[in-house]
């Protein structure tokens, strides 16, 4: 079965985390369970310099994880980025929904989010049209040819998505 993927795509600065954090505290209300991934185009550390999980790290090893009753943490070194598709089929196969924020260049299904005073044109129908945007969520009316929702009305979005994806709560 493909888990269900859609990201959240925009210029910097205008509430993509915002929002993504909010339709994950809606699906969670649902009893969906819920995967986020975050497309980071810099290098980042979750194993800072001093804990061990960095020692080992630095020491060469090729995926460390740090493991407690309640969460894990998994490093994993590659030499180019994975396929997002790749990273959802082996990470993710105990969730219902994942929603990802980035991944512009991505076949998989995307939500714009657009705030008038940062654009004038959505990222998705500029110079290329990209077929796989599926909504927008706006501070302003537009004209485009998928639905738009309110940007602060979270709610009316996570039932957009339960219905474009038949989510169903979770057993358990």
């Amino acid at each position: 079965m493909t888990i269900p993927a859609v990201s959240f795509i925009a210029k910097s600065g205008t509430g993509k985390t915002t929002l993504v954090e909010k339709i994950i505290a809606e699906l969670k209300q649902r009893h969906l369970r819920v995967g986020a991934i975050k497309h980071d185009a810099h290098r980042f550390d979750i194993d800072h310099p001093g804990k061990d999980s960095h020692r080992f790290t630095e020491a060469g090893a090729d995926t460390m994880l740090v493991s407690s009753s309640s969460k894990l943490a998994l490093v994993k070194q590659h030499h180019q980025a994975p396929e997002i598709s790749d990273l959802i089929t082996t990470y993710f196969s105990d969730v219902d929904i994942v929603l990802t924020e980035g991944f512009k260049q991505s076949t998989m299904p995307k939500i714009e989010v657009f705030r008038h005073h940062y654009s004038t044109e959505l990222i998705s129908r500029g110079e290329k049209s990209d077929p796989a945007l599926i909504a927008v969520a706006s501070d302003a009316p537009l004209e485009v040819d998928v639905p738009v929702f309110d940007l602060e009305d979270a709610s009316a979005l996570t039932d957009f998505l339960v219905t474009r994806f038949s989510l169903s709560r979770s057993a358990g």
